[in-house]
């Protein structure tokens, strides 16, 4: 631009730049060597998606990574004499499904916590307590899905089971069928077109049942003449092989079925991942890095709490409703004070902030009729703030105050992170929520704050590799300055 560009202005331009304002494409901004960074991060987060499909796997996968930083386990070191000083990396495994983890700042712990929060539980289809049956010599797994899916979403595609078991010896069995290129897969079958007829007349929502959902498994008889359900038995005969399982061990498994694909590079440009899971591993994955990229001694504690049960309420020892957050928060002022108290933990509660690190639904164009325009959020434009979520009037939802948003938004422009507006959709065409609810229930300030998404809740979710990288800045800005 010319040194007199700003005279040839009119006075209308001149205010307009002034006082509107201009959400710009993050990628006409980015540099080479930008570039290269976003591609680096969109690359271990493909790796680090496939790896933790479900909650136990994303917390292991992180548990590795903060034990190669020097994190310790909190739960020995309360077992200890000795504080915590500024500058000590401590974790805390909730039953192997959540995971709260901090850096302990310089500051008092009265002072606060600066925390971005999020959920690594996605909507999948998991097996009854009692699932294996066989019928016109067909085993199949009957299920019931968990979140809010489209069922008919999940019919023919390729199927991957992930569980946890635990056998009548005691002994505890992580199970993964269907990830490696030589694993067998499984599937949900779907009616041919040719008898369709009476199907296809259905709306979308009774296409097919929850009922529906059941899992193909088998087909080859147990080689007994006199043996009943021989396909059933031939399955089990397998699994007790293989993995030691009997019958009754299904009725406390874990057993979770989810796409068996891998993430992958979308469109010709290569600026999309496609895969399983993104809502919410994406934001948790922009996270954990964040954390782990603050100060080696921040200011004030910087903690990142990723939890498990959000897609269907959060509910459970290892849900956000639960006491683990504010537990974890007492066992840190315990550590870190000469004279714990609660009312030392109130006023740490109080004084704290945090990002609810949830994706958002980005606009899509095929579907324009349910967003409103001036409030969606959109690809390749940077982490969402959404200061407001819920449904109907706004229920079931946290608000920020115009206080702490201002406080967010002043961070992240001074600190050249492009942000955008978000909202769910047009009013009354429905909504969402996140754990912002349940830990601003605490006292804690709290916005939502988050990446993008297109087919949210699908077996194959779309965000940009460019709003990944926003929001992990923008994480690392908050976490630094809160």
């Amino acid at each position: 631009m010319g040194a007199n560009d700003d005279d040839k202005k009119t006075e209308g331009q001149l205010l307009s730049e002034k006082l509107c304002f201009d959400i710009k494409n993050c990628w006409d901004a980015a540099s080479e060597e930008d570039l290269k960074e976003i591609e680096s991060f969109a690359k271990k987060y493909r790796v680090f998606l496939d790896r933790g499909k479900t909650e136990r796997e994303f917390v292991r996968a992180a548990l590795e990574l903060l034990k190669e930083k020097g994190f310790k386990d909190l739960d020995i070191l309360l077992q200890e004499k000795g504080s915590l000083k500024p500058g000590a990396r401590v974790y805390q495994n909730i039953k192997g499904k959540s995971l709260v983890f901090a850096v302990i700042g310089s500051k008092p712990f009265t002072e606060g916590l600066n925390i971005v929060g999020a959920h690594v539980d996605s909507p999948r289809i998991d097996l009854k307590t009692n699932p294996l049956y066989e019928d016109s010599e067909l085993a199949l797994l009957d299920t019931h899905y968990y979140g809010g899916i489209k069922h008919y979403q999940w019919l023919t595609i390729p199927l991957a089971m992930h569980g946890t078991v635990v056998g009548k010896d005691g002994v505890k069995r992580e199970i993964c069928i269907g990830e490696d290129e030589d694993d067998p897969v499984f599937c949900i079958t779907d009616l041919l077109p040719h008898l369709a007829r009476e199907q296809m007349q259905k709306k979308a929502s009774d296409f097919i049942d929850g009922e529906g959902l059941d899992i193909l498994a088998g087909s080859r008889p147990y080689k007994d003449p006199k043996a009943k359900d021989k396909v059933k038995l031939k399955l089990l005969s397998l699994l007790h092989e293989k993995y030691g399982i009997l019958e009754e061990d299904f009725a406390g498994a874990e057993f979770e079925f989810v796409p068996a694909h891998k993430a992958r590079d979308l469109g010709f440009d290569r600026s999309m991942i496609g895969g399983y899971g993104h809502d919410d591993r994406c934001c948790a994955f922009a996270a954990l890095h964040g954390t782990l990229n603050t100060a080696d001694i921040p200011e004030k504690t910087v903690v990142c709490l990723l939890t498990d049960k959000e897609e269907i309420g959060s509910m459970g020892n290892t849900g956000a409703q639960s006491r683990l957050f504010e537990n974890f928060v007492a066992y840190l002022g315990a550590k870190t004070l000469d004279s714990y108290s609660e009312i030392s933990l109130r006023q740490c509660l109080g004084k704290s902030a945090m990002l609810s690190a949830d994706v958002n639904s980005a606009f899509d164009p095929n579907y324009d009729s349910v967003y409103d325009k001036k409030t969606s959020s959109y690809f390749g434009k940077g982490i969402v703030l959404s200061k407001a979520t819920g449904r109907g009037g706004k229920f079931g939802g946290s608000e920020a105050n115009a206080e702490f948003c201002q406080k967010v938004q002043g961070i992240l422009n001074r600190n050249k992170v492009q942000w955008q507006f978000g909202a769910l959709g047009k009013v009354d065409k429905g909504g969402g929520g996140t754990i912002a609810l349940d830990v601003a229930n605490l006292g804690v300030e709290v916005l939502d704050c988050g990446i993008p998404v297109l087919s949210m809740h699908s077996p194959f979710e779309v965000i940009s590799k460019i709003d990944l990288y926003t929001t992990y800045k923008g994480y690392v800005a908050f976490l630094r300055e809160a």
